[in-house]
Parts: structure tokens; sequence; C-alpha cells
């Protein structure tokens, strides 16, 4: 599965962006780091909101494992 980040950064370096570009790869990486933050930080919160068990602590790790599981299933 391929966020829409992925989709995006692959569209615009298809399109403009010199396949060597140091500054490319450190923007797209900052990308994909903020974009794996925000999925893990809503599985969190979506796990905390509908969790019938409110002393259940979701945990970075769970979250992380979540994230792994779905988008890094080709990489």
């Amino acid at each position: 599965m391929h966020t829409a980040m992925e989709m995006a950064l692959a569209r615009i370096q298809m399109l403009y962006i010199e396949k060597d570009s140091i500054h490319w790869e450190m923007f797209k990486n900052d990308c994909m780091e903020k974009e794996k933050e925000q999925i893990i930080d809503a599985h969190i919160e979506g796990q905390r909101v509908f969790d019938n068990y409110p002393h259940t602590q979701w945990t970075n790790d769970q979250a992380e494992d979540y994230y792994n599981q779905t988008y890094n299933q080709n990489k």
C-alpha cells in the first residue's frame, strides 16, 4: 500500500526533480518521516478514543507496528 505522500513525491520526482539531488532526498525523507509520525499519532488517538478499557495505554511501539504492517510491506 502506498501513502498519499509517497504517490505525490513520486509524481513530483518524475516530473521535476534531478535524480541525484541531495536536497530532494533530504526533503523527501523529511516528508515521509513527518507522514509516518502523523499516521502513528492518528492510530494511537483512534485506539484511545474507541478503547473500551480507558486504563489501556497504547504505546508508540504498537502504533509503529501498525504502520510497518500497513505501509512497509514493499520495502
